[in-house]
């Protein structure tokens, strides 16, 4: 029963991630506002970081360190990218 729960949290938090990334990108198709691609690449990459972490885990018999070594990687390349959107000059 937890090891459900644990997948049911990865995947809605894996979703709502989604959704913010999409709403950046289609605030960034709508404005023209070149840092919301930003914004979204970091969210998209924040999401699925955890769904990554859970596919290399289960389904491809990674180690848990590696796996979630692999997705704190990825986790940080969205704040950074996130980090980049808030603090760059805009054009």
């Amino acid at each position: 029963m937890e090891h459900t729960l644990f997948v049911i949290a990865k995947l809605f938090t894996t979703a709502l991630a989604l959704v913010i990334a999409y709403q950046a990108y289609r605030g960034y198709r709508r404005n023209g506002a070149q840092l919301l691609r930003y914004v979204g690449l970091g969210f998209g990459l924040i999401g699925l970081s955890g769904l990554l972490e859970g596919v290399l885990f289960e389904v491809f018999r990674v180690t848990i360190f590696e796996s979630g070594f692999v997705a704190a990687v990825v986790a940080a390349l969205g704040m950074i990218s996130i980090l980049y959107a808030l603090y760059a000059p805009s054009p």
